[in-house]
This record gives structure tokens, C-alpha cells and sequence, in this order.
């Protein structure tokens, strides 16, 4: 699998790049952030040196070639915003998951739209997968949104799929398929 190509992704307002533990400062911003971390299905990092370690076991899965992960950046500051994941690969079905999360601070400007549109062409062109795939907390409208907007259809609910801050809460269960199938 293609690493490099998938941390070379350029868009009109973002680009990808690799991970690093040399930007956990940045990631720290929004990996701490309870707002932020409440619907992703990571844990609130309060310490440095957890978001580090954090890191480290990204860039393992990485090298291992089970997950595709990226920094997301905005071009206009160079800023990390976010971080964008390909994950749960199925090579037998040839179908993937997909996994974003952005700094609130970058809510509801399209780089959100823009990240999934990017995976979604790397993993239908770059990895000739299927299908992809999301799971969403149904509270979590804006992800929602963003995959609605990138043609992704709601294939399915489970009831009472999350179980975050003593709620349970339903995971919407979206999907794309590849043109021409």
C-alpha cells in the first residue's frame, strides 16, 4: 500500500501529510479538546505525553500496514487541523473505513467535505477498493453532513451502538461504492 501517495493528497483549501510526533503540540490542540474528542472513539488526552504516545501507536499501525493515517493542514496558514485515517481494510471484500477528525476551530469551513472527497478518490482510484465506509454517532450531525455531501448513503442504524458519558447513542452507518459497480 502507498503511504506516501496517500500523505501526498492536495485539495483546494488542505493537504495531507505524514504523521509526526514532531506536530504533537498541534494535534494536542484538538486531541484534548472534550468538544472535539467526544464523538471520534478516542480518549481525551489531557497530557502531552499522552497525545504522544498516541502518535507513536498511529505511526506503528502505519508501518505495519494495517491504517493509512495523515495530518490534514490548511494551505493558507500551514496549520495541522486534523487527521485523516483509512482503516479496517477487508481485502477480501476490498472495502475500507474511514475516520476524520478536525480542530473545532475548523468546523463548518469544508475541510472536513474536502478530507473525505480526498480519501474517497485515493481509496477508489490509488487502492481500487469497493467500497468505503463510515460509522458515525448520531449526535454527531456535522460528520454526518460531511459524508452526505460526498455522496456517501445511510445504509443502516444500531440502536444503542455508543455508549459515551453514561448515553447511549446509535451509530449511523454510511457507505460509497464505486463508480461503475
Amino acid at each position: 500500500m502507498n503511504h506516501c501517495l496517500f500523505h501526498s493528497l492536495e485539495g483546494e483549501n488542505i493537504y495531507f501529510k505524514a504523521l509526526s510526533t514532531d506536530d504533537v503540540q498541534e494535534i494536542h490542540s484538538y486531541a484534548s479538546d472534550e468538544e472535539v474528542s467526544r464523538f471520534i472513539g478516542w480518549n481525551l488526552m489531557n497530557k502531552l505525553s499522552e497525545t504522544h504516545s498516541y502518535i507513536e501507536v498511529m505511526l506503528k499501525r502505519e508501518s505495519e500496514g494495517t491504517y493509512f493515517y495523515a495530518s490534514i493542514v490548511q494551505k493558507s496558514t500551514e496549520a495541522i487541523v486534523g487527521t485523516a485515517m483509512i482503516f479496517n481494510f477487508d481485502h477480501e471484500a476490498n472495502k475500507a473505513e474511514i475516520g476524520y477528525v478536525l480542530h473545532k476551530d475548523h468546523w463548518g469551513k469544508g475541510y472536513g467535505t474536502e478530507c473525505v472527497a480526498l480519501m474517497s478518490d485515493f481509496a477508489f482510484k490509488s487502492l481500487n477498493l469497493h467500497k468505503v465506509y463510515a460509522s458515525v454517532v448520531d449526535a454527531n450531525i456535522g460528520s454526518a453532513r460531511i459524508l452526505e455531501k460526498n455522496k456517501f448513503e445511510l445504509e443502516g442504524r444500531l440502536r444503542d451502538h455508543y455508549f459515551i458519558e453514561d448515553k447511549y447513542y446509535d451509530a449511523l452507518l454510511f457507505g460509497k461504492i464505486t463508480v461503475g459497480s
